[in-house]
């Protein structure tokens, strides 16, 4: 299976893992000059900027330990130029959520796992 593939399974996989926790679709994969936003959901009166990271085993410290400073630095300007293309939701208060999933184990979500 392409990297491609098991990408989309997996945002597919983190999507429905969400939505039965009670959060709502806004967009997948958006992508403007400055990167892209695996999903944008909304939980009650918050934004939610989720990162999807797969790894088929836990070596080298398994998905979430990917979402590294550098990473976290785009998704947060990616988030921004969201913000400004959509205005009317930018006067929530946004989160950063990663969902983790390492192999065939149940979803890691981490909620706030940054600050933007």
């Amino acid at each position: 299976m392409s990297r491609q593939h098991s990408g989309q399974l997996a945002e597919q996989r983190a999507c429905q893992f969400l939505q039965r926790q009670g959060l709502r679709l806004l967009e997948r994969n958006w992508r403007c000059r400055l990167g892209e936003l695996d999903l944008i959901m909304r939980d009650d009166d918050h934004l939610v900027f989720v990162e999807v990271r797969y790894r088929s085993h836990a070596a080298w410290g398994g998905a979430a330990a990917s979402v590294d400073a550098r990473k976290q630095a785009r998704l947060i300007r990616a988030a921004e130029q969201f913000l400004q293309q959509h205005p009317a939701l930018a006067r929530l208060a946004c989160r950063f959520d990663v969902v983790a999933l390492d192999g065939e184990q149940p979803p890691d979500w981490l909620q706030g796992a940054f600050t933007g």
